[in-house]
């Protein structure tokens, strides 16, 4: 690697910086109601008018927004994307990575502490960071969702069990492709209104079921024929995963199946990239979670029960699909 390159990567955060910090302030929503100078911009989020500018000028040196004259317009491009208003916004997912750049840049100090984490993800805690991150994994879910259900065969499926599945962005994809099928999404309390929600604006809350509960201390519903267990095994530990297995043979029915879709590793943790880098997200944020191998995720699966183990799907960016059935 050249010498410019590795400056380029360190001086990378600033322009992320800048884009969370506009995003934080609101500042596409303001603008996609119509240009305005930096005075007006100041005037409408509450700021000093001259860091105002700096900062309108560097989000529109970075291309998201236009300047003509003094005037700042946030074309439909950005507004569709970034406006709070917007239907399609990824705004949530934008501010979900402000809310992690603080932890990251503690990472020297717990890598020399190991697990020194200051603070365990648990968005329970702050009722608009757990809104945020709903809203982030649906915005980007909703297009990943629809391809992993058609590439998993879940045509013979009846009765899916979703944990921790958020506000249902896979228990919809599931339901689209699969017209005879029943849910349950299993999920905390907080996020089971938000399933509510967008269930019943999809039109699909009459056929799914919310039970509100923690798959860290509760028992899961029974009587199931398939099992997602989507984005989540990242977040624990190995001993926890085990315990998840657990919870999850019990909810499926004989012959059913598990489907798991994380990071998968190679063996050497180097590949895919996107894992790697994953992993340090959930170092800093999380006292046991990483990301794993197929052989550690195999021989979880195996301790407890399940048989015809198998990678189903490979992938590079969290859409691999680990599966496996209760015998």
């Amino acid at each position: 690697m050249k010498p410019e390159n590795i400056l380029e990567l360190a001086q990378n955060f600033m322009e992320c910086r800048i884009l969370h910090t506009a995003a934080e302030l609101n500042i596409f929503t303001v603008l996609a109601e119509k240009p305005r100078s930096a005075r007006e911009v100041a005037d409408k989020i509450g700021s000093d008018v001259r860091a105002t500018g700096f900062l309108l000028d560097a989000v529109a040196a970075i291309g998201l927004l236009k300047k003509h004259n003094q005037t700042y317009i946030c074309e439909n491009s950005s507004s569709h994307l970034l406006s709070a208003d917007s239907p399609d916004t990824i705004l949530p997912m934008v501010l979900h990575m402000s809310h992690l750049y603080s932890r990251w840049s503690h990472l020297p100090e717990i890598v020399k502490g190991g697990t020194s984490v200051r603070e365990e993800f648990d968005f329970s805690r702050n009722g608009q960071e757990l809104r945020a991150f709903i809203g982030a994994m649906h915005s980007i879910g909703g297009p990943l969702a629809r391809q992993i259900v058609a590439s998993v065969g879940a045509e013979a499926s009846r009765n899916l069990l979703d944990i921790g599945g958020g506000s249902g962005t896979y228990t919809i994809a599931f339901l689209r492709a699969v017209p005879e099928m029943r849910a349950t999404i299993f999920d905390l309390p907080e996020v089971i209104e938000m399933a509510r929600e967008r269930l019943k604006k999809e039109g699909l809350l009459d056929r799914t079921t919310l039970v509100p509960g923690s798959f860290y201390e509760d028992e899961l519903p029974q009587g199931h024929d398939l099992v997602l267990v989507s984005a989540i095994v990242h977040s624990n530990s190995l001993e926890e995963n085990l315990d998840l297995y657990k919870k999850a043979f019990r909810a499926l029915n004989s012959g059913g199946r598990i489907l798991i879709r994380d990071h998968v590793m190679e063996p050497d943790r180097v590949q895919p990239k996107d894992g790697a880098v994953f992993a340090i997200n959930m170092l800093v944020g999380t006292s046991g979670g990483g990301c794993y191998t197929y052989e550690e995720i195999e021989a979880g699966l195996l301790q407890v029960g399940f048989t015809r183990i198998r990678l189903l799907r490979k992938g590079e960016h969290m859409d691999a699909v680990v599966e496996a059935f209760r015998p």
